[in-house]
């Protein structure tokens, strides 16, 4: 079965395309740098010609409002219209919990834009919405700080590791299309601002964390119910430990 996986070269994007082919599918990681472009659509017959799946992985480069609103709504325009072309079988994209109820967001407003091109398409489609992975904590810190300190919500989250979504994104893709969305989160729930702060002083970073209920994420207010999935999500396996000892392992 031909595969092709957009934004194949990226965190998420790169372990899927190893998974896949450990398993004995072809597999295409499609990005600009190998001349497949879902903005401009160059490459984009040619990489689904004969193609089955489509996984699309890929994210803005930008995530300010009108960049990553024209990423989204370009991208899954083009990408959906090769698709039907092609007479791709499934599509499969990964977003985000919490994305219909962080409408203040750019980024979500923006995300929601891709997933109703999605629903609208007439492609079996399978989305799944995971929480925040892991990798991104060093980044919520980085665009909350404020001279030495951190100013973040004491909201609810339950953060996963890349290699859990990778293994579920796998497992998808070699599914059935679910027409509907699927929830992916991590095995642990925390508050975000104390996450970040036990993040901090494991790298002895000197920033302190200051938890304040009315701090932005990426431009929208959270409370507990934002950024954690349903009843009934899938649930990774790697802890917030486990991760953080394998990153030390990797320096």
């Amino acid at each position: 079965m031909k595969i092709v996986v957009i934004g194949g070269s990226g965190l998420i994007g790169s372990k899927l395309v190893n998974r896949l082919q450990q398993q004995g599918h072809e597999v295409l990681a499609a990005s600009p740098s190998v001349g497949v472009n879902t903005i401009t659509g160059e490459g984009l017959a040619e990489a689904l010609t004969g193609a089955e799946v489509v996984v699309d992985v890929a994210n803005s480069p930008s995530f300010e409002d009108r960049a990553v609103m024209e990423f989204f709504e370009q991208s899954g325009h083009n990408l959906l219209a090769a698709e039907a072309v092609a007479g791709v079988k499934h599509h499969i994209a990964l977003s985000v919990v919490g994305t219909d109820r962080l409408q203040q967001s750019g980024y979500f407003r923006a995300k929601q834009v891709q997933e109703n091109l999605i629903k609208q398409s007439g492609i079996p489609y399978t989305i799944v919405h995971s929480t925040q992975f892991l990798e991104f904590l060093s980044g919520i810190a980085a665009a909350a700080t404020e001279g030495n300190n951190v100013r973040l919500s004491p909201a609810a989250i339950q953060p996963i590791s890349s290699e859990d979504v990778a293994d579920v994104m796998a497992e998808v893709t070699l599914g059935a299309p679910r027409n509907g969305i699927l929830e992916i989160a991590g095995p642990e729930k925390f508050s975000l601002s104390d996450l970040v702060q036990q993040y901090l002083t494991k790298n002895q970073d000197p920033r302190q964390v200051v938890a304040d209920a009315h701090a932005r994420y990426y431009g929208a207010e959270i409370n507990d119910q934002s950024l954690v999935p349903g009843s009934n999500p899938r649930l990774g396996k790697v802890t917030f430990e486990t991760w953080y000892a394998s990153q030390l392992q990797k320096a």
